[in-house]
């Protein structure tokens, strides 16, 4: 993508900075819905701001009207981030006052963002955050699933085989100590197939939460088994960008696993080393202990590596 419009005429960026907002890139926290979520240090941030990097201009610039903003839009999205970096990188060596928002929500959390945000941490310049709305975090506390701890995955692979290899992992994990609190980001007409995949790698009597359309009008969150939202999901769609949440397994589904077996099952979804490392943190023993005994385990059975 070409460079953007120069940030101020020639001679420079302006002297006085504007309010509320320091040189370098600051990371602003938009609406997830309601668009009168938005701080007043958010507000002063995209007012003060060069420049606002947004993944659609349509998008912010409906939030901007709304609060009577008035600034520059940039596109950044994960098609032209990495060709943006260096011309980015060297506004901010000149002093450049930039904003980074998402579509809604919180920057960087399944959007764009990441690469920026390394670029300029490795210049050696400043990167500010506001915080605001997080989708994954408000359907946690709205479940009444534990919520911590929790692990926030984003969106599992649409398409099938990487999909179950996805939750194959993970309940792999389970089995080797992991219990926590997940978290998924899913587009709503596929809602019901990913719950049918999570009933069928978790278990259809794992506790678990749907929340659709946050701090909207519908808002809606629906509560039960991984059966019974599958059966509402399929009963009555879900509209709205939709939160999967699932339980943490029940007390005794791993508690009863010998350390052979929880590495066995590591390793039928991941490699020999990344299952010794989860197996160890899961029964708390030395990692290097847990990885020979690993080592072991693959020249005995060849398949389980």
């Amino acid at each position: 993508m070409p460079p953007g419009p120069p940030l101020a005429p020639a001679g420079g960026l302006p002297t006085d900075p504007p309010p509320g907002l320091p040189p370098g890139l600051t990371l602003v926290a938009t609406p997830i819905g309601n668009l009168d979520d938005l701080s007043a240090r958010a507000l002063a941030a995209l007012r003060g701001a060069d420049a606002v990097l947004c993944e659609d201009t349509r998008v912010t610039s409906k939030l901007l009207a709304r609060h009577g903003i008035s600034a520059t839009l940039w596109p950044l999205h994960d098609h032209n981030e990495e060709a943006r970096l260096p011309d980015l990188v060297a506004r901010l060596h000149n002093g450049a006052r930039l904003a980074l928002v998402s579509d809604a929500g919180t920057p960087l959390v399944s959007d764009p963002g990441y690469r920026l945000v390394r670029a300029v941490i490795a210049a050696g310049l400043a990167v500010h955050a506001i915080p605001g709305a997080n989708a994954a975090v408000m359907a946690l506390t709205l479940s009444g699933l534990p919520p911590h701890p929790f692990l926030f995955l984003g969106f599992l692979p649409a398409r099938t085989g990487p999909r179950q290899a996805e939750l194959a992992r993970l309940k792999a994990m389970e089995q080797a100590g992991l219990s926590a609190t997940l978290i998924f980001y899913e587009a709503p007409h596929r809602a019901a197939e990913t719950l049918a995949a999570l009933a069928t790698a978790l278990g259809p009597d794992r506790p678990a939460a749907l929340a659709r359309e946050l701090t909207k009008r519908f808002e809606e969150v629906r509560r039960g088994t991984l059966a019974t939202l599958l059966e509402g999901a399929l009963a009555d769609p879900p509209r709205g960008e939709v939160v999967l949440l699932a339980g943490p397994p029940p007390a005794d589904a791993h508690g009863t696993a010998s350390l052979d077996e929880a590495l066995l099952a590591a390793m039928g979804s991941m490699s020999l080393r990344d299952a010794a490392a989860v197996v160890a943190v899961g029964h708390g023993l030395p990692r290097k202990s847990v990885y020979a005994r690993a080592l072991e385990l693959a020249a005995q059975n060849p398949r389980a590596d």
